[in-house]
């Protein structure tokens, strides 16, 4: 009896949520930029295309992201890809992700008409997220991110959105809602300090083009603490990225180059830390940030490396 009683609490939560180190990943994101009218489509994927085509693409280009050391994929939403009929085949993307072991990030950008870091329409964006939530709350593999970047609101306004869309979806554990940080999501301790999000994680974004003067690591390295504060603990990168298809070596000395100290700086930053982290993009047809290139036609696509000092910067910050 006296064994079964410390067995209980044991039972009732089998397994703690990961930590935020634990998050390893790359952004999956439409040509676009993720900024669209109509409904937000990653790289390779199509509205026309079916749960079953969806599903397999997705398999394949997740199958690439595995292949990179990623076990992460953030993914973006709008009310028009979830309240209308592409939702249908979308879950093919999240349901390759989540069967792969993947973590998978839903996060809401704003359409490319409005860019003024609010909320478009409150009750399609209210809909889109009881949609979600109502399907995918009980997949321990999905996390929920309800805005991308609320520049549009001081940080009290945007601390009320995000404690009441807390309290809303109170059937999610807070563990797996990713509040964006203030701003640009540049700046998490404004999120980090309200109570009311107590148990979330926070989403930080942070790119070279915000200070191209600074050739630094450890000017950059500053910036990036004084960022965090003391929240590194539940803090997820979830964008940072820089030029991967213009032959820059991420392993080198950085002769001058803004982006190199910024990458070297993030990488640092994110292993000393222990933060969680996803590259901005991972795939992004179109983007010279993008990590990796689209290979293939249908079904039978592949993804290839292009900067490997950049993917090595990347196992660095992974521990890999």
């Amino acid at each position: 009896a006296f064994g079964g009683a410390l067995a209980s609490p044991a039972a009732a939560s089998p397994t703690a949520p990961p930590p935020v180190s634990d998050f390893k990943g790359v952004n999956w994101a439409d040509p676009r930029d993720n900024y669209a009218d109509d409904a937000v489509v990653p790289s390779g994927l199509s509205t026309s295309d079916s749960y079953a085509t969806t599903y397999a693409k997705s398999r394949a280009i997740i199958g690439g992201f595995s292949k990179l050391g990623a076990n992460t994929v953030r993914l973006p939403v709008n009310p028009a890809s979830v309240n209308g009929p592409f939702w249908k085949s979308y879950r093919g993307a999240i349901d390759a992700a989540t069967a792969k072991g993947f973590k998978v990030i839903l996060g809401y950008w704003e359409a490319d008409n409005a860019k003024d870091g609010k909320i478009d329409n409150q009750a399609s964006w209210d809909q889109m997220w009881a949609r979600i939530t109502s399907a995918y709350a009980r997949n321990s593999k999905v996390y929920f991110e309800p805005m991308n970047e609320p520049f549009g609101y001081t940080a009290q306004e945007w601390t009320d959105i995000a404690a009441k869309w807390v309290t809303t979806h109170r059937n999610v554990p807070r563990d797996r809602m990713l509040i964006g940080g203030y701003k640009y999501s540049e700046d998490v301790k404004p999120v980090c300090a309200d109570p009311r999000l107590n148990g979330t994680r926070i989403a930080l974004h942070n790119y070279g083009f915000w200070h191209t003067d600074w050739t630094s690591v450890d000017q950059w390295k500053q910036d990036f603490k004084a960022r965090i504060g003391d929240c590194a603990s539940r803090t997820i990168l979830d964008e940072f990225g820089a030029s991967m298809t213009t032959g820059l070596d991420y392993n080198g000395p950085v002769n001058g180059s803004n982006e190199v100290a910024y990458i070297q700086a993030a990488t640092d930053t994110i292993r000393e830390m222990g933060l969680g982290s996803v590259y901005w993009p991972g795939l992004r047809n179109g983007d010279t940030y993008s990590l990796t290139t689209l290979q293939g036609t249908g079904t039978n696509l592949s993804l290839t490396v292009n900067n490997q000092s950049g993917l090595d910067r990347l196992h660095w910050a992974w521990k890999q």
